[in-house]
């Protein structure tokens, strides 16, 4: 199972410098487990640089994975995460969600690099 990042799937749409690293598991939709809270920060960033109907085709494709809501036991495991390791809300819902489905999280996000389930790879640009 995997699960991609809201910059991995920013890159992804973008068709930018990292977007053949996140292809694999956004294009493996039978493996790909879809955070809530990443369809609202990828819709937002669209609708901001492109276009609302830009960003309302992003959300129909990230809906070919299994969307997972913010339920209370995944709240609970984010706050912890949060905590624990100084990661945003939204970063410790997509790491929590990543975890309790024993999935791996793609990312380029420096602060994910050397968690446990976290496949890695810098931004291109070198902006962390």
């Amino acid at each position: 199972m995997n699960v991609v990042d809201s910059s991995g799937w920013l890159e992804y749409f973008a068709d930018s410098a990292n977007a053949d690293f996140f292809a694999q598991p956004v294009e493996n939709t039978g493996e790909l487990i879809v955070p809530s809270s990443t369809i609202y920060e990828v819709f937002k960033s669209t609708s901001r640089q492109r276009s609302e109907q830009e960003a309302l085709k992003t959300v129909a494709l990230m809906m070919q994975g299994h969307i997972i809501d913010l339920d209370v036991p995944l709240a609970v495991s984010s706050a912890r995460i949060s905590a624990n390791l100084g990661l945003s809300m939204a970063d410790s819902i997509i790491i929590a969600t990543a975890r309790a489905f024993d999935a791996v999280l793609w990312t380029q996000d420096a602060h994910f690099e050397g968690l446990d389930g976290v496949r890695f790879l810098g931004k291109a640009n070198g902006v962390p």
